[in-house]
């Protein structure tokens, strides 16, 4: 089945109507209108997210008209005392709706600690561990029963959250958390959160970004049918799957529906994903933020600014000059141009989705199905290979749909297609080796930046990010060169290595790390850095269930040159050739 055909077929089955599709929420104190705007514009709050968190008193409406004779009583120029004691009265403190929670499949010592040869890195690990029980949460009855009253998307299984400011949960991370959580051998808490995520694709039609209802309006990377996967492998639980196959079509028909594009290249039309959100407005959690930005700009141009930055927070890189490049100042926030690029992440991400669903299919006996997949994927690879790909850097590059041209800075993105598995040239990683060593990547010992462009931006340099660290490490991990390998097994001890000493020195696990300057936790964008952390912890388990024999939490190792790897790799093969 082609592109073309499968679209047909859903919109044929009204599923790409328009009137399906009405803005997701509507909520008149917690995502548009006066209270909102009054609130967050007086910055009552350090943070944003801190309002639009919090449950209310009594029901929205008469929330709302006891604020519109507030704001009638001062012709809507409410002073800012006025508007402390109005939130006093009508809104609960943030964090009420949710209670702490410790998985019941938590366990104190599961086999992977036992593959850690470094005693220091062990304890570590076991540390880590033990976080799932901070990181753990239940929603009270009262978000079922009184859902109006929180701005809280109400779950039925407990969850574990990010940490921080992030006590609600969000979509990709949850991939990271998952693969963490299954080496902690969490399978029952995985399930849940698998199957919260099932109930909102079957309520939304998507995966919101995360677990509230002003993040309705975007999703983050399509990574369900993946924890599906982690879920399927470990636990064998075919059953589950088959219960629940449909739902994971139904969201990749989201990303078909709602987010493709088509490009133009040698004379053949190709389909890709972008990320796009339909919606201006200022986003709610960082409502004041938003507007701040737009003031800079003509009034005509900020309801498309504003669906940028949602388009940006889709992307999971908020923010990030992988977004600015070709606007008017690629260092500045208000050139956010993120829904006119063709991402290589996202791609990728469906294209291993599109096999992972043919796999599926096959195991359950539907060979119809599965073969669509399999030839969606085929498409899909077809396409990135002629748009994404460039065989001379060795690499993939974001598409710039407007000037036809890849954006051939470095991120760790740009090497996803190796992660996911979608490329057809086995040497492929070898080649991606050689980027990475033009691009001077392999000089930074204590992580991976996100990019070589410091815009003060979160998703630039200096930070490094768990998820990134991991796409370039596993896909570095499966090429059959040793070197390749090796390298792969350097960047991994540097980022262990990087957490451990940090925590070390914080007892704390951060959302992101400074690595300009030695390992510290990371800086810029919108808020304080987060401790926790989900992602965080999961990626480090994993490279320790992976490398757990031979990393070291001693001196750093600084990651070698491309001719003192060959030297390293022949003297870690050595001790199998001598006598003794």
């Amino acid at each position: 089945m082609t592109w073309e055909l499968h679209l047909l077929l859903l919109l044929g089955l009204g599923l790409g109507s328009q009137e399906a599709l009405p803005p997701p929420c509507e909520s008149q104190i917690y995502c548009q209108g006066e209270l909102l705007h009054q609130v967050q514009m007086a910055k009552l709050y350090q943070d944003d997210k801190q309002f639009v968190d919090m449950p209310l008193t009594t029901t929205p409406d008469q929330v709302l008209q006891s604020f519109s004779k507030l704001a009638v009583a001062y012709n809507y120029s409410i002073p800012r005392e006025q508007l402390q004691e109005f939130v006093k009265q009508h809104f609960q403190a943030m964090g009420q709706e949710l209670q702490p929670w410790i998985p019941e499949d938590w366990k104190d010592s599961p086999q992977f600690l036992q593959k850690i040869s470094d005693a220091k890195l062990r304890v570590w690990a076991e540390q880590l561990h033990q976080i799932w029980k901070n990181l753990g949460k239940k929603m009270k009855p009262e978000v079922l029963s009184h859902p109006e009253r929180f701005s809280l998307i109400y779950s039925k299984h407990p969850f574990i959250v990010p940490g921080g400011r992030f006590v609600e949960f969000y979509y990709w991370d949850s991939y990271w958390v998952m693969e963490g959580l299954l080496l902690s051998e969490m399978a029952s808490t995985v399930k849940g959160m698998l199957q919260n995520f099932l109930d909102l694709v079957n309520t939304y039609r998507h995966i919101p970004n995360g677990g509230r209802v002003y993040y309705l309006q975007r999703s983050q990377p399509p990574l369900l049918t993946l924890m599906m996967n982690l879920y399927v492998t470990h636990t064998k639980n075919n059953t589950f799957l088959q219960e629940n196959i449909k739902t994971l079509a139904l969201e990749l028909d989201f990303w078909t529906l709602e987010r493709t594009v088509p490009v133009r290249s040698g004379g053949k039309s190709y389909i890709l994903n972008r990320y796009y959100v339909p919606y201006g407005g200022p986003r709610p959690e960082s409502y004041s933020k938003d507007v701040e930005v737009a003031d800079t700009l003509p009034e005509e141009d900020r309801e498309t600014l504003w669906a940028e930055l949602k388009a940006g927070a889709e992307s999971g890189w908020d923010f990030s000059s992988r977004w600015f490049v070709g606007g008017p100042n690629p260092n500045l926030l208000s050139s956010i141009r993120t829904s006119k690029m063709v991402p290589v992440d996202l791609n990728a991400f469906l294209c291993q989705a599109e096999e992972l669903m043919s796999n599926f299919y096959s195991k359950l006996g539907n060979e119809t199905e599965a073969t669509k997949f399999r030839n969606l994927r085929a498409q899909r690879l077809a396409a990135m290979e002629a748009i994404l790909w460039d065989e001379q850097k060795g690499a993939w590059f974001d598409y710039d749909l407007e000037t036809g041209k890849k954006n051939l800075e470095f991120y760790p993105s740009n090497l996803t297609p190796l992660w996911a598995g979608c490329f057809s040239d086995p040497s492929v990683a070898d080649k991606a080796l050689k980027y990475l060593e033009d691009s001077k990547i392999l000089t930074y010992q204590h992580g991976i930046p996100t990019s070589l462009q410091n815009t003060g931006q979160q998703w630039d340099f200096p930070n490094a990010w768990a998820p990134l660290q991991d796409l370039v490490i596993r896909g570095l991990a499966k090429s059959a060169s040793s070197r390749t390998q090796e390298v792969a097994f350097q960047l991994a001890q540097n980022w262990i290595k990087t957490n451990f000493d940090v925590y070390s020195e914080k007892s704390a696990m951060y959302e992101k790390y400074d690595i300009s300057n030695g390992g510290r936790p990371g800086g810029g964008g919108e808020y304080e850095v987060q401790e926790g952390f989900g992602w965080t912890n999961g990626v480090a388990l994993m490279l320790l269930d992976r490398y757990g024999d031979r990393l070291t939490s001693g001196t750093k190792l600084a990651l070698l040159g491309p001719h003192c790897l060959v030297a390293a790799l022949l003297l870690s093969l050595l001790p199998s050739f001598l006598p003794w």
